[in-house]
């Protein structure tokens, strides 16, 4: 948690506020001007009462009536133009801020997504934001102008009389000490609760997407259970919140009516020795009902001041979360990439991992040619799918080199890197759009031609049965679909962008054995041209490779032919033999066992 303070933290937002802070000012100004206006009608209250012995006729009044009549309308001029000034700006800062979170998100490495419960970066995105811009367009605003109307009033209370102001003044000087005790407790809280929110939406997120297995294991009531005690969890927070702004709403409203009837009475008597007038007493009390709202404000203003430093130190934990991942200062180029890919002493460990643990690739060392077809085989834990992932950048090399054509990866932009290098992964994810939009998410100037071959390639014609053929809308991670389905669509998008290098991470598992054999039948006449890594776990797979690296102890111990290896090498018949058609396959701890 940030130990900025308050100001220092809520000045953070100066850059995405910056276009909208005239409007906002402007907005203060009109608040401001209301409040004046209402402070100036017990002026002409005060002339009205004193000068009523001196009026004859009830018409003389008229002229102070309409005064009031005008100053009333006039502050209610004021408040409608004070809402049109900030409103909008508001929602320009919230837009521009929510850009900015999801474009970092989507800059920042899996390995902090890894970390990251996505109901958390949700509650950021969302809550955290809205109550920001409604800080800006109201909190800020009332806050400024109710402050220095308070400042004013207690200057014109002094004004109508030394001895009452000076009262008024003492009494309610408690308010100020109790706000400022108030915010030291309130802010633990609020940020307490809006990290409970986060985790609370982190399990609906789990709930919904994991319903199929809650169901299938009948395990919805112990969903429901971890939930209601997430919420009730987050209830006493936010009770203890309300506990926090009661007490303070207490002293706000009964300090302010203790000092109003102190000053009547000491008033009253001011009134009867002849030191004060009638008129100069009413407008005092008038006055000092003008500030009853700027006071009873501090409260709430407050509160949301707090909480809105609370999101603002939220939102900056990710905009300042470091990418360790980035494009160099000086990328070179891969205009047309002729695919060959070289792994040269690659070492890796989790960047969360402990520092004396021992990498989990070590020293890896590998070539794939171009229009190579590489099988990448071992048991299971060996590293396989964690070397995949640094070949895009996914994860960083902690040591070694990778290098695309001769050029090291770190060299080129991440986006030059990944146009080259395509991946399909054994968990297939889908977006809730067409399915034209998710095939061609890789490439989406791709002719109808290339659509259609990536689809046949992957076996997945079956998209052009779909009620709206290849626009049908598919559900939120393509759940409206088969396990099957979804992996060949995410074949044929890593298909569809005609890559130079394919790296496969076992994305034919969901498959029967007669759609997986027509599927690597048409993938041969893909991997003629593209190079190609494949994570196999079926033996089927390894004969769709021209050789197979075997890896083990996370280092590729044996490189070569399918019949070579299996001739000379008992590690790599040991694997073969734990594979099965279905792809099952023996882990480390049991080949130790």
């Amino acid at each position: 948690m940030s130990k900025q303070g308050t100001p220092a933290t809520l000045l953070r937002i100066f850059p995405y506020a910056k276009s909208a802070l005239p409007r906002i000012a402007l907005g203060m100004l009109a608040a401001l001007g209301g409040h004046m206006l209402a402070l100036t009608i017990p002026q002409v209250l005060r002339d009205l009462i004193n000068g009523l012995k001196n009026i004859g006729t009830v018409e003389a009044l008229l002229p102070l009536v309409f005064i009031v009549l005008g100053l009333g309308l006039l502050e209610a001029v004021m408040v409608l133009l004070r809402r049109w000034l900030v409103l909008t700006p508001g929602t320009h800062v919230e837009a521009g801020m929510r850009a900015k979170l999801y474009a970092k998100l989507q800059d920042l490495p899996v390995a902090f997504h890894d970390k990251w419960p996505s109901g958390q970066l949700l509650s950021r995105a969302t809550g955290d934001l809205s109550l920001i811009r409604r800080w800006l367009s109201f909190g800020l605003v009332l806050l400024v102008a109710n402050g220095i109307t308070l400042i004013v009033g207690f200057v014109i209370l002094i004004g109508f009389n030394l001895t009452l102001g000076i009262i008024y003044f003492a009494i309610s000087v408690p308010i100020w000490v109790i706000g400022f005790n108030f915010e030291k407790k309130y802010h633990t809280t609020a940020r307490l609760s809006q990290d409970q929110a986060g985790d609370l939406a982190t399990s609906v997120e789990q709930s919904v997407h994991g319903i199929r297995v809650l169901k299938a294991f009948g395990r919805g009531d112990h969903a429901a259970g971890k939930f209601a005690t997430d919420a009730l969890r987050l209830r006493g927070t936010e009770l203890k919140k309300a506990g926090l702004i009661g007490n303070l709403w207490l002293y706000l409203i009964l300090i302010p009516e203790f000092a109003v009837g102190i000053s009547l009475f000491i008033g009253i008597g001011l009134v009867a020795d002849g030191q004060m007038s009638v008129g100069t007493l009413v407008a005092f009390l008038a006055t000092t009902t003008v500030l009853r709202w700027p006071t009873e404000s501090i409260g709430f203003l407050l509160s949301m001041t707090i909480d809105a430093t609370s999101a603002v130190q939220r939102f900056f934990e990710v905009i300042d979360a470091p990418v360790d991942i980035t494009d160099p200062e000086h990328p070179r180029a891969v205009a047309v990439s002729k695919g060959r890919l070289e792994f040269k002493d690659v070492h890796f460990k989790y960047p969360d991992a402990a520092p004396e643990s021992p990498d989990l690739l070590d020293g890896i060392n590998l070539v794939l040619e171009p229009g190579e077809s590489v099988a990448l085989i071992g048991v299971t834990g060996c590293g396989k799918t964690t070397l995949t992932a640094l070949a895009t950048r996914l994860y960083e090399v902690t040591g070694g080199s990778i290098t695309l054509d001769g050029v090291d990866i770190r060299e080129l932009t991440r986006d030059d890197l990944r146009s080259n290098i395509a991946m399909a992964f054994e968990d297939a994810t889908l977006f809730s759009s067409t399915v034209r939009e998710n095939v061609l998410l890789g490439r989406p100037d791709a002719s109808d031609a290339d659509l259609d071959q990536a689809l046949e390639i992957a076996q997945a014609k079956f998209a052009y049965d779909l009620p709206d053929g290849l626009d049908t809308t598919i559900g939120e991670e393509g759940m409206s679909l088969s396990g099957g389905q979804r992996q060949r669509l995410a074949l044929a998008r890593a298909v569809a962008a005609a890559p130079a290098v394919l790296v496969l991470d076992d994305p034919l598992s969901a498959l029967d054995v007669d759609t997986e054999a027509m599927v690597e039948d048409a993938l041969r006449t893909v991997l003629t041209a593209t190079t190609a890594l494949i994570v196999a776990h079926r033996p089927s797979t390894v004969q769709l490779a021209d050789k197979v690296a075997l890896m083990q102890n996370g280092k590729i111990t044996a490189f070569g032919l399918h019949s070579e290896l299996i001739a000379v090498n008992d590690h790599y018949r040991f694997v073969i033999s734990s594979l099965d058609a279905a792809g099952n396959q023996i882990s480390v701890e049991d080949e130790v066992n």
